[in-house]
């Protein structure tokens, strides 16, 4: 049986990937902004993909703003670069 693999969509380039190849953005309950490297934290989540292209539309359209309905700081934009290795 083949296990099936959980996709997910990216917020900036609104296609379908599988979970692993995504990095979810969560606001928590509390309302901190923070990566969610496990997919565990409890909260609001949004998926980017792993690639520059993604990151940086994201931040210029503030589209994790958008859909986590908070201001997102620069600092998370700088972490997933780092994650990314850039």
């Amino acid at each position: 049986m083949i296990k099936k693999i959980p996709m997910r969509q990216c917020l900036a380039l609104n296609e379908s990937f599988p979970k692993s190849e995504l990095f979810r953005i969560v606001r928590t309950p509390e309302g901190q902004v923070q990566v969610d490297l496990k997919g565990k934290v409890n909260g609001r989540g949004a998926y980017l993909s792993k690639n520059k292209k993604a990151i940086e539309l994201a931040k210029k359209k503030k589209l994790l703003d958008k859909k986590l309905e908070v201001n997102v700081p620069e600092e998370i934009y700088e972490e997933l670069l780092k994650l990314l290795g850039e």
